[in-house]
């Protein structure tokens, strides 16, 4: 089966085309289609086979939890059993928008879509062909990313045909993705709201809403004896087919150290690839440089992560080095990714020197 690709306006999607995917999703299939993040794959949230077929398309754990997209805020009281004022308070600042909130669900949400667990991921996307098509496929839609499990997010849908094209029924193209990655999840299970996955929406930005908010440990383990609670927090994630490796420390340090490592593996008759920035691109003379984008503008970064991760895997680089990007407001985040694509593989440049 090959999926049908079908290009779509972003700001005036074809209805026709809404109508087919979504019924498509009500009959118990797979449409792939653009958010504001990453493409997500689609299926009807409240159907154990059709989420159990998600699962299947892209070879993940069943213990990972699947996120619940609706298009109507009204709709996320009949997924959960009570909604915290802190977290309409958060609805009403981010929704629709790249934020992801965990609530004890209701009987009706099945836990093939949550992976076991007795709580629901639910996520409110801005993008209008999402909100669309939701509506249309019967208004909750389970939704990971739409790739392979492990492999780089898809940030088009060219990207999803590469992975899924012949796994599923259906991909909407709506274009490049605007933020590049997986929207911020805050858990409200808690008496404190804990952040589970960083992402476009800081957690300075939560504080400003919520005031006391916190960061889960998980997001500086590599511990895979955890049940994940949420999307990307046990597995590796996001990561390319050559061993991904992050440099951190100063960026004087850090370029050094790159160009030594770089110069050594193509002695051994490597091609090494290196992940650079706009200021640093010019000074790598070895090996297959990429430009992620400008410190200047670190959503650039971000947007182009998955991107440029994913262009290795298209190359002969047997090794890729990378400067870390702790950029202020989206470092964390953009991190997150890159040390999970990395297992968390990393090397401080003073260190390398010595």
């Amino acid at each position: 089966m090959k999926a049908e690709l079908v290009k779509l306006s972003a700001e005036h999607p074809d209805p026709e085309v809404i109508r087919r995917a979504g019924s498509i999703l009500k009959k118990g299939g797979l449409v792939a289609f653009p958010t504001e993040t990453v493409y997500g794959l689609g299926a009807d949230a409240l159907d154990p086979a059709a989420s159990r077929r998600i699962y299947a398309a892209k070879g993940r754990p069943s213990d990972n939890p699947l996120i619940v997209h609706i298009a109507d805020i009204n709709d996320l009281s009949y997924l959960v059993k009570d909604i915290p004022e802190k977290a309409l308070a958060l609805s009403k600042a981010f929704w629709p928008g790249p934020l992801t909130m965990i609530f004890e669900k209701s009987e009706i949400v099945p836990k093939e879509t949550t992976g076991g667990l007795d709580s629901v991921a639910v996520r409110f996307p801005s993008n209008k062909i999402a909100q669309e098509l939701i509506l249309a496929g019967g208004r909750y839609i389970a939704a990971p990313s739409a790739n392979r499990s492990g492999s780089p997010s898809p940030t088009t849908a060219e990207h999803v045909a590469e992975d899924l094209g012949d796994s599923i029924d259906m991909i909407l193209d709506g274009g490049e993705s605007d933020v590049g990655l997986e929207s911020t999840i805050v858990d409200f299970t808690e008496e404190i709201p804990v952040v589970l996955r960083p992402g476009y929406i800081s957690l300075s930005m939560l504080q400003q809403v919520l005031g006391e908010v916190r960061m889960d440990q998980g997001l500086i383990s590599d511990d895979s004896s955890v049940h994940p609670k949420a999307p990307g927090m046990k597995y590796r994630h996001y990561a390319p087919r050559a061993d991904l490796i992050v440099v951190e420390g100063e960026e004087e340090a850090v370029v050094s150290a790159i160009i030594r490592m770089a110069r050594e593996a193509v002695k051994r008759g490597e091609l090494p690839g290196i992940i650079a920035t706009e200021e640093t691109f010019s000074r790598y003379q070895e090996g297959l440089v990429q430009c992620i984008g400008s410190r200047q503008d670190e959503e650039s970064i971000a947007r182009h992560l998955y991107h440029v991760l994913r262009s290795f895997d298209d190359s002969k680089a047997s090794v890729i080095y990378s400067e870390a990007f702790y950029t202020p407001r989206m470092g964390q985040a953009i991190m997150n990714r890159l040390l999970k694509a990395a297992g968390h593989k990393v090397i401080q440049a003073k260190e390398e020197e010595e």
